[in-house]
């Protein structure tokens, strides 16, 4: 049965690119017209609108009609189901022939890791894999490798310079109240 499945996924792939190609790319009314209006789309609203009444010669609107193939709905570029996890047992629940998993961009490093495990046991997709790397070991440094330089080149600490701090200046009340 899972055979039969991965051909129809490939087909409504298919569908859904010809879909798409033939659909409009949507501008917001009259931001052709207007720098302060952007491209992005906004529902026409309005009595009068050219746009809403869907008059000949103006830019076509979103609708229903645009929509994709339903088999294709929803599907990963992959050809996979996406499966949002947030921990191991939930890989378990994914079918590897159909759906692939998410993990949650909440998880942290030591749950992504046993997800990961778990997912290569089940044999599942993971989408969005991360590489986790595990803290390498810090080679120490030897002495030795000091011994080839001079003492004489060694850097030595840059003396400060000290500024003198400036002082508030005062008014002619402290002023004359210093001399009483």
């Amino acid at each position: 049965m899972a055979e039969r499945k991965a051909p129809l996924q490939r087909k409504a792939l298919k569908a859904r690119k010809r879909a798409k190609k033939k659909k409009p790319e949507f501008a917001r009314q009259e931001s052709w017209r207007y720098i302060k209006l952007k491209e992005n789309w906004r529902k026409p609203r309005g009595l009068d609108n050219k746009m809403r009444r869907k008059i000949k010669g103006w830019p076509p609107a979103v609708s229903v009609g645009y929509k994709g193939p339903k088999v294709a709905r929803g599907l990963h570029p992959s050809g996979y189901r996406e499966v949002l996890v947030h921990n191991a047992k939930e890989v378990s629940a994914v079918d590897p022939e159909t759906q692939a998993a998410r993990i949650a961009h909440t998880v942290g490093k030591k749950k992504r890791v046993l997800i990961m495990v778990e997912a290569k046991k089940n044999k599942v997709i993971i989408l969005n894999v991360k590489a986790v790397k595990e803290p390498a070991e810090e080679k120490e440094v030897q002495p030795e490798e000091n011994k080839g330089k001079p003492e004489a080149e060694e850097k030595k600490p840059v003396e400060k310079v000290e500024k003198q701090k400036r002082t508030r200046r005062r008014t002619k009340t402290e002023k004359g109240a210093e001399g009483q």
